[in-house]
């Protein structure tokens, strides 16, 4: 009699029930991995491919609920049922959650088990799908995305220094969006018609980097061929933005600390300065004051930067922004790749809600990019990278004897030659009557 398909992996600490469950399961000619712990479920979650998983949730080290959840996100697709000695109305309901079909009370009979079994395999219940709304320029301020406390915080900031010329300081982890915070500044305002530059200091060479911004005069270096107005002319009467600061030499910033104080800019290689009148907006990730501190950064500089200070919070402490940043870039990228706006479920939603996100929202937007791309009409968990989804703590494994790690690898083996004693032999190196007895051991 042929096996079903169906490869059931049943986890339980309790020999006497892997024993009973394993009879049952082949008597109805399914396929049946066994496992003792979580640990050893997920090496065989990875090596073969399973069509159910039935497990127990009180279990020594890592209990039945962290696999669940680990199984949820990782493997969506597979059908979960549990089968447990200590039933709670609220374990079942944090089960059924997580996805799991059916919840199966010890003891129980083996009619129970088949129709616990029959509902599970066949239960095709289509997901939830929560409806995204489209794109809202009301949850926005300029190109700023978001309605976190924080955010409010900065808009209220740019608010009142909008309509001046006021230097503007903006700190932040990389990915947070300060240039976005500058554009902002300059858009939202009454200068919104005059130029905005921007300059990434850390993107020009530094030998080249007072040139760009400053002009140079015909002469004033090799290459120097014409005179050439600098990043400062280009924005006179507007806004320049420099990204970045703290990478600028000193030369640099002493010239940059003479446009402050005296309004004017001396190109390379020109005894006469020119007049300019823009606003000033720098930003970095980097601390300044450290900087300051080993004397790479310009103290009387740093405070002519910062008469007003934004900083930008990072991305996890603002996590209910995450579903707005998510809506736009699907509306983006959607239209983009796909010509539609796409959709999102919620288990993925709350996989995204639920990460730290150490590079912000280019981090985020990335992320997005590429699971528009790899899903067809919805973005579910499976879209998602795997470094995003539930982990298991599986690093402090328990000393072992010898032959109990001999036994499961040498079970691995077979399972990953589908039981086939003589390609396993040939693996491990031993013969088919060794492989025998070391099982019968």
């Amino acid at each position: 009699m042929q096996l079903r398909k169906e490869n059931i992996l049943i986890v339980d600490d309790d020999v006497n029930i892997l024993e009973l469950l394993q009879r049952h399961l082949q008597s109805w000619n399914y396929h049946v991995f066994k496992a003792i712990s979580v640990k050893e479920a997920v090496t065989i979650l990875r090596d073969t491919k399973i069509d159910l998983l039935i497990t127990d949730l009180k279990m020594p080290e890592i209990d039945g609920f962290e696999l669940i959840k680990f199984v949820s996100e990782h493997y969506p697709n597979l059908p979960k049922l549990v089968v447990t000695g200590y039933p709670s109305v609220q374990d079942s309901l944090s089960v059924i959650k997580s996805g799991v079909v059916d919840y199966l009370t010890k003891p129980f009979t083996k009619d129970e088990l088949k129709a616990a079994l029959d509902k599970t395999l066949t239960t095709s219940e289509k997901k939830a799908i929560q409806p995204v709304q489209s794109y809202k320029k009301d949850k926005a301020y300029g190109d700023i995305i978001g309605n976190s406390e924080k955010i409010n915080d900065v808009i209220q900031v740019i608010e009142r220094v909008k309509n001046n010329k006021a230097t503007v300081f903006i700190k932040g982890e990389s990915g947070t969006g300060k240039e976005l915070v500058a554009r902002a500044i300059h858009y939202q305002g009454k200068f919104a018609r005059a130029p905005f530059i921007v300059v990434n200091c850390g993107g020009i060479p530094e030998n080249l980097l007072e040139a760009e911004l400053f002009g140079y005069n015909k002469g004033a270096f090799t290459g120097a061929e014409t005179n050439r107005d600098g990043y400062f002319q280009a924005a006179n009467g507007g806004t320049i933005f420099l990204d970045e600061i703290g990478n600028a030499s000193l030369a640099v910033q002493s010239r940059l600390l003479r446009v402050l104080q005296e309004k004017e800019v001396v190109k390379v290689g020109a005894q006469k300065a020119d007049k300019i009148d823009v606003r000033i907006i720098a930003a970095t990730h980097s601390n300044l004051r450290d900087m300051i501190t080993k004397q790479i950064f310009r103290e009387d500089l740093f405070y002519r930067l910062t008469v007003v200070e934004i900083d930008v919070a990072p991305l996890r402490e603002r996590k209910e922004d995450i579903s707005l940043l998510v809506d736009k870039f699907l509306f983006t990228y959607g239209i983009e790749y796909k010509d539609r706006f796409l959709k999102i479920t919620p288990e993925a939603l709350t996989v995204l809600e639920r990460y730290d996100w150490p590079g912000n929202i280019r981090e985020l937007e990335n992320i997005i990019q590429r699971a528009v791309i790899m899903c067809d009409k919805i973005i579910d968990v499976e879209h998602l990278p795997e470094h995003l989804k539930y982990s298991l703590n599986l690093s402090s494994e328990t000393l072992q004897p010898l032959k109990v790690i001999e036994k499961q690898y040498i079970e691995k083996v077979l399972r990953a030659t589908d039981n086939n004693k003589t390609k396993a032999a040939e693996i491990l190196g031993i013969d088919r009557k060794t492989i025998r007895q070391k099982l019968s051991q």
